[in-house]
C-alpha cells in the first residue's frame, strides 16, 4: 500500500518538501516496521497536520515539518510505532488546543503517555540554572520519566531543533546551545548514542561559539589531507603486526569531533 500518498490525498496544499519528507519517513518505515504500526503512524501525521494547520516555525516552514524530522531521526534508529507516532503529536498538548485524553481516545494510552511524559519535560527550566546544577537537572530528569523513550523523543526533538537554529536571535542561540552542551549532550552520552551526542555537542559549539568552531573547523579541513594518511598508515602496521601474529581482526580510524578537539585543546590552554 502506499501510505504516503493515500495520506496526502486527503491533506490538500501539501508542499512538495512536506511529501518528500513524508515519503522518507514512510520509505524508512516500511523497512522494519509491520503495516499496522505505519497505519497508526500515517494517523498520527494527519492529527498533527491538521492540529498544527497554520502555525509556522521562525524559519517560515510549516510547523509540522520539525515534528516529521524526529520522527525520521527516530526512525532511521528503527523505534516502534507508538514511539514514532509519539514524535510526530509530542508539540500537539503544548501548541495546540488538542488534550491529552483526545489523543488517548484517538490512539492509545501508550502512545498518550510518551506525549505526556515530553510535554512534562519542555515545562521544565533551564535558564537560569547555574552550570554548576547542569548534573542535577539532568538527573532530575531521567528520574522523572517512566519510560526510557520520553527522553529519546526529546534528544531527537532537540537534535533538530539545533540543526534549525538559525533562524533564531542570536541570545537566544547561545542559551540554547549551552543548554544544549550542558543537559542534552550528556544525556545522549549517559545512554550510549554516540552519534546523537556528537552531533548535538558540534552544533552546542557552533552556535555557543561560533568564532572559535570557524577557526577550528577551517584548521581542521586545512589538516584533513594530511591527517587521513597518518591514520591510514598506523592502521596499515596494526593490521600487519596483527596478522603476523594471527591475530584475526579489523582496524578503523576515526576523526575526533569539533567539540571533543576544543575540550581537549581548551583543557590544555592551547
Amino acid at each position: 500500500m502506499d501510505y504516503a500518498a493515500a495520506l496526502l490525498s486527503k491533506l490538500p496544499g501539501t508542499s512538495s518538501r512536506r511529501s518528500k519528507d513524508i515519503k522518507q519517513l514512510v520509505e524508512t518505515l516500511e523497512a522494519y516496521m509491520p503495516a499496522e504500526d505505519i497505519e497508526q503512524v500515517m494517523n498520527s501525521y494527519e492529527f498533527g497536520a491538521l492540529a498544527h494547520q497554520g502555525q509556522t516555525r521562525m524559519s517560515g516552514e510549516p510547523y509540522i515539518s520539525h515534528p516529521v524530522a524526529v520522527a525520521q531521526t527516530l526512525a532511521d534508529m528503527h523505534f516502534d510505532g507508538q514511539t514514532i507516532a509519539a514524535a510526530i503529536l509530542h508539540d500537539v498538548i503544548e501548541d495546540t488546543e488538542i488534550s491529552i485524553t483526545e489523543i488517548e481516545k484517538q490512539f492509545d494510552s501508550e502512545v498518550a503517555a510518551l506525549v505526556d511524559g515530553v510535554s512534562k519535560l519542555d515545562q521544565m527550566e533551564f535558564t537560569s540554572r547555574a552550570e554548576a546544577q547542569a548534573e542535577s537537572f539532568r538527573k532530575m530528569m531521567l528520574a522523572m520519566i517512566e519510560d526510557i523513550r520520553v527522553i529519546l523523543v526529546k534528544l531527537a526533538d532537540r537534535l533538530h531543533n539545533m540543526e534549525t537554529l538559525k533562524s533564531m536571535p542570536r541570545e537566544k542561540q547561545a542559551r540554547i546551545a549551552r543548554e544544549t552542551l550542558e543537559i542534552y549532550a550528556p544525556i545522549a552520552n549517559r545512554l550510549g548514542i554516540n552519534h546523537m551526542k556528537v552531533l548535538l555537542e558540534d552544533l552546542g559549539f557552533r552556535y555557543l561559539y561560533p568564532f572559535r568552531y570557524s577557526v577550528l573547523q577551517n584548521a581542521l579541513k586545512r589538516s584533513k589531507g594530511s591527517q587521513r594518511q597518518i591514520v591510514k598508515r598506523i592502521s596499515e602496521r596494526i593490521m600487519k603486526a596483527m596478522q603476523e601474529e594471527g591475530i584475526d581482526g579489523e582496524v578503523r580510524g576515526r576523526e575526533k569531533h569539533l567539540y571533543s578537539i576544543y575540550k581537549k585543546m581548551a583543557g590544555k590552554k592551547r
